[in-house]
């Protein structure tokens, strides 16, 4: 018997399909009522991330509503600083916060506690368990970059001034947190394969704000570190980089952290990333997520512009970044219906 087709993780793997597979960005999450309704219920974002239960439920929701290619765990870039040691909560209206700051504390005063992470892994043994084998299960990590600006500064940040001058002031103290979080994200990660995800991928968000010798030292290196760590333990297993904001330095990106596929943020030019990629390198984006809300004509001639301009290479269709909690829910099924047709 021939074993049931994964549009997505083929794609990933290199193989170009009839029609692009196609997953969002935060596809689980604040767009959704379901999901509203049981972030309410449970009484904040972290107790939904710790409640397996629920997170298994959030990761499936918009694959029940619109049958997507691919699931995305439902969890946080920054349970990996929380399993460092460091304190994790989330400021109604104001997003996530960490103590004590790497900025004025020394990474080895923290203690480490890696139990932290085990209900993300019983959510990807119960997200497997209900899935449709047709459907590609990812994982993901954040990059080491984007989560150190998290830990130093204790909170997400507009040009992460206070990490880069901190990375620039002592370049030891900073590698040495870079290092911890490229260590900790191989095993969150390989933990999370072994439990069932059939992909992953690095979300590197803060990127953009480097300059090109920084963004070697601070992104480049860090992800080949990961990703090496992780195909020597599990070499068949995409990885997919997605460094947000990198613009011009995104050919570097691509031909030197090994990933098996790039994301593209929608401020690239899919044309431009079509001739300045390798050839074959399967890449994954890049709608703008206004033009979902916008929708009608905007959304379908932006569509159409990103599937032409990746029609000879393998291609996941995605968002170039994450759904928007007032995405009209109607908006999501044209684009599927586009997509698909």
């Amino acid at each position: 018997m021939n074993p049931i087709s994964k549009p997505l993780l083929d794609t990933l793997k290199g193989v170009k399909p009839e029609r692009p597979a196609m997953w969002l960005m935060r596809q689980a999450g604040r767009y959704l009522p379901e999901y509203r309704a049981l972030r309410a219920d449970k009484g904040g974002f972290l107790e939904l991330v710790h409640d397996s239960d629920a997170a298994a439920d959030v990761t499936l929701q918009p694959i029940r509503r619109f049958g997507f290619d691919g699931a995305i765990l439902f969890s946080d870039i920054l349970v990996i600083p929380h399993a460092l040691g460091q304190d994790l909560w989330f400021e109604a209206g104001e997003g996530p916060r960490l103590a004590p700051k790497l900025v004025d504390t020394a990474l080895s005063a923290l203690t480490q506690a890696p139990e932290r992470l085990a209900p993300v892994i019983e959510t990807v043994r119960k997200v497997k368990a209900g899935l449709a084998p047709q459907t590609t299960f990812l994982g993901f990590a954040g990059s080491p970059w984007t989560v150190s600006t998290y830990m130093v500064a204790g909170q997400g940040s507009r040009e992460q001034a206070e990490t880069r001058r901190f990375a620039y002031r002592d370049p030891k103290a900073f590698g040495d947190i870079i290092d911890a979080i490229a260590d900790a994200t191989v095993d969150y990660l390989s933990n999370q394969i072994t439990a069932g995800v059939d992909a992953v991928q690095l979300f590197d968000s803060w990127s953009g704000s480097l300059s090109p010798a920084q963004f070697e030292r601070w992104v480049i290196a860090p992800t080949v570190r990961i990703i090496k760590g992780l195909k020597a333990r599990h070499p068949d297993t995409p990885i997919i980089g997605f460094p947000k904001g990198a613009g011009g330095k995104l050919p570097a990106y691509a031909r030197e952290v090994g990933a098996d596929a790039i994301g593209l943020d929608e401020t690239v030019d899919p044309v431009w990333a079509n001739a300045s990629l390798p050839p074959g390198l399967p890449v994954q984006g890049n709608l703008d997520p206004l033009a979902l809300i916008a929708g009608g004509e905007e959304l379908s001639r932006a569509v159409t512009h990103i599937i032409d301009a990746f029609r000879d290479r393998p291609h996941v269709f995605n968002l170039g970044h994450g759904i928007l909690p007032d995405t009209p829910i109607a908006n999501v099924e044209a684009l599927v219906a586009q997509v698909r047709g």
